[in-house]
């Protein structure tokens, strides 16, 4: 097990929310999928990951992701990423015709161990045995932030997967997952695209 003190985490939530200027939520949320597939609900880890989820419904609240295509799928024999989102590298952060109103095209990796009453920040488990208490791990219908280096996350694009896959736990924010309609998940195609992403609670 690791020791709630064996990990020096000072900085909080609060002070990433304040320097990206995003609201801070410490409460799970469900979001809406509608897609040209079908729809789905979305569980937010808003208690674990509370800076990768303000800045998820921040997007939502923006309407970043409505008409935008899932624009990569990679398929394994037992596991497909669906990834969807904004990639400011591509579309020079314009969307709908106006730019982004985005401080960082990325946010800090946000990942929460089961000992631990904080998050940890821009840490990614360096160690298989650290994996064992992890709060979230990849299972079906997670749903995580897309890396931007080592130890960032892209503010704008994300990934789901179809199945577990605990090789990449720890180094990736889950922050989510779907609670309702995951067969519309492995259904989605490349050229399917999200209608919109609404918040319900």
């Amino acid at each position: 097990m690791i020791s709630s003190c064996s990990f020096k985490n000072e900085i909080d939530s609060n002070h990433f929310c304040q320097k990206l200027k995003l609201i801070c939520t410490q409460e799970n949320k469900v979001v809406y999928f509608k897609t040209s597939k079908g729809d789905f609900e979305v569980e937010l880890f808003g208690k674990d990951n509370p800076v990768t989820v303000s800045n998820f419904l921040e997007n939502i609240n923006n309407n970043i992701y409505s008409n935008q295509k899932f624009y990569k799928i990679i398929i394994y024999p037992q596991i497909r990423f669906i990834h969807g989102g904004v990639n400011p590298e591509n579309k020079l952060y314009a969307v709908n015709n106006k730019t982004l109103n985005k401080i960082s095209p990325s946010i800090p990796l946000e990942i929460k161990f089961k000992e631990e009453t904080k998050p940890r920040y821009k840490y990614q488990t360096k160690d298989p045995y650290e994996t064992e208490d992890l709060i979230h791990t990849f299972e079906t219908g997670s749903i995580a932030m897309v890396k931007r280096g080592k130890n960032n996350s892209s503010s704008t694009e994300f990934f789901f997967v179809t199945n577990e896959i605990p090789e990449l736990d720890g180094r990736y924010s889950i922050f989510g997952r779907i609670v309702k309609g995951f067969d519309v998940l492995g259904n989605i195609n490349k050229e399917d695209y999200i209608v919109e992403v609404q918040l319900l609670n």
